[in-house]
């Protein structure tokens, strides 16, 4: 669903009302689902007429994938060298950037179109879950290599593992604001070498 060339306008863009656009269109993505979100709806929440959104993309689908190519990860500093805190850092960030834009909404609305329009979804993979996984994958690598976790371990599903308690914890209402580190700890104990050295931290 590839984005269409903007219309060729008198004056220049103002980047302000793209990212108001932009915004609303997430937002409204999360809130009314793709199927009953217009440019109308986008264009009153964003204070701008439905020609102005006209200029920058010419259909609906066109507006909602440059929203989603829009969305930006909060990025952890990970690169510490404390595999647990490292961890830790990126879980919290990923909740953060989650909650920024009504993430499990959003995560709903795709699923819910991924029949009738699966490049949603896979651009909200491309944009936050598969950049967080690699994070994750990168910091269990490189305690692997120093020593601290067994070699040989199925670190994919350790990865599946750190992010699968937020996801499943807002299901059951419960989320809590220790849910990052108590992960870690469970996980780093399943991964940590048989001879009984710990990660660090």
């Amino acid at each position: 669903m590839p984005e269409t060339p903007a219309r060729a306008a008198g004056r220049p863009r103002s980047p302000e009302k793209d990212e108001a656009i932009l915004r609303e269109a997430l937002r409204l993505l999360s809130t009314e689902g793709y199927a009953r979100m217009t440019l109308q709806l986008v264009a009153d929440a964003a204070g701008v007429s439905k020609s102005t959104i006209h200029l920058r993309w010419q259909t609906k689908a066109d507006l909602v994938t440059a929203a989603l190519e829009a969305m930006r990860m909060v990025h952890a500093d990970a690169g510490s060298g404390d595999t647990r805190a490292d961890l830790v850092a990126i879980l919290d960030d990923f909740a953060t950037t989650v909650e920024q834009v009504d993430g499990m909404a959003l995560i709903g609305t795709c699923l819910a179109e991924e029949a009738r329009a699966p490049e949603l979804l896979q651009l909200l993979r491309e944009r936050t879950v598969l950049p967080r996984r690699a994070l994750l994958r990168e910091v269990l690598d490189r305690a692997v290599v120093a020593g601290e976790l067994r070699v040989g371990a199925d670190l994919d599903a350790a990865v599946s593992a750190l992010l699968g308690p937020y996801y499943a914890d807002h299901l059951a209402g419960r989320v809590t604001p220790g849910w990052a580190p108590a992960a870690v700890d469970l996980v780093l104990a399943g991964l940590r070498r048989a001879s009984g050295s710990t990660a660090r931290g």
